[in-house]
């Protein structure tokens, strides 16, 4: 077990989201002495609600994570080609916070999908939104879990190796680019 402490955010808020059991199999890889899972349930992004009222409590919480973590994993779900509202709400509220917490963090990301592509668009997109907060982004290999309904076992394990190998080597750039700080 390592000093590291990761956090990871899934973009789906399901409680058996498969990017939730994709997040936890990327932890048990990476193996952290801790790992978080975010809470990304924020009230809609309204400028006018952040001038009367601040930055919500739970947004403070997840900045501070982000920024006492040595690395953040993301999980995105497809929903219209895209990474879900809840995720890009969750970013546009972290964009908020003082200090910038993603400057210079490094960050993993990967998808699970209903589909034949596995989110391979919302990874894509997921990845641009996150170049303007400039964290040091792991550029692969990319983790595409399509089918993901049918990818993990009873104990929420991914079950095949197609995606185990990928997914253990991207945990591994994950620890050598925190290292490298």
């Amino acid at each position: 077990m390592s000093d590291f402490r990761l956090l990871g955010i899934s973009g789906s808020l399901r409680a058996s989201a498969t990017n939730r059991k994709l997040l936890g199999q990327a932890a048990r890889l990476f193996d952290p002495s801790e790992f978080t899972e975010a809470d990304i349930r924020f009230p809609l992004y309204d400028g006018d609600e952040e001038d009367a009222r601040g930055i919500p409590e739970a947004v403070s919480v997840l900045s501070g994570q982000i920024a006492d973590a040595d690395a953040v994993i993301i999980s995105t779900p497809e929903y219209n080609k895209g990474p879900s509202g809840v995720l890009k709400n969750a970013l546009d509220w972290i964009s908020r916070a003082k200090p910038h917490p993603w400057t210079g963090k490094p960050v993993a990301v990967m998808s699970a999908a209903a589909g034949r592509a596995g989110g391979e668009r919302a990874q894509m997109i997921l990845r641009a939104l996150l170049v303007p907060f400039q964290p040091r982004l792991i550029t692969g290999p990319e983790v595409h879990l399509a089918d993901s309904s049918n990818q993990f076992d009873e104990q929420g394990r991914l079950v095949g190796e197609q995606y185990k190998k990928p997914l253990q080597k991207l945990m591994n750039k994950l620890r050598d680019e925190i290292q490298l700080s």
